[in-house]
């Protein structure tokens, strides 16, 4: 997945994105929300490639699973 999602503090305002270009991991993942299949997402932006995808869920779940830390 490292190779896969790039992080570039001078494009798309530093957030991660895919193999440098300037498609964000939440473009993809806002697409998939919205029921866009796999297949269609691969036909309208035919420079990314299956694996992209399953690294942008992939890095959703690793962000989604932090601490929660409680002050007491």
């Amino acid at each position: 997945m490292s190779e896969r999602i790039t992080f570039n503090p001078n494009q798309c305002g530093g957030r991660p994105c895919i193999r440098g270009m300037r498609i964000r991991v939440k473009d993809v993942l806002d697409l998939l929300a919205a029921n866009v299949s796999r297949i269609e997402i691969l036909e309208d932006f035919p420079y990314l490639e299956e694996e992209d995808i399953q690294a942008c869920l992939q890095y959703a779940a690793r962000e989604a699973d932090h601490p929660v830390l409680i002050a007491s």
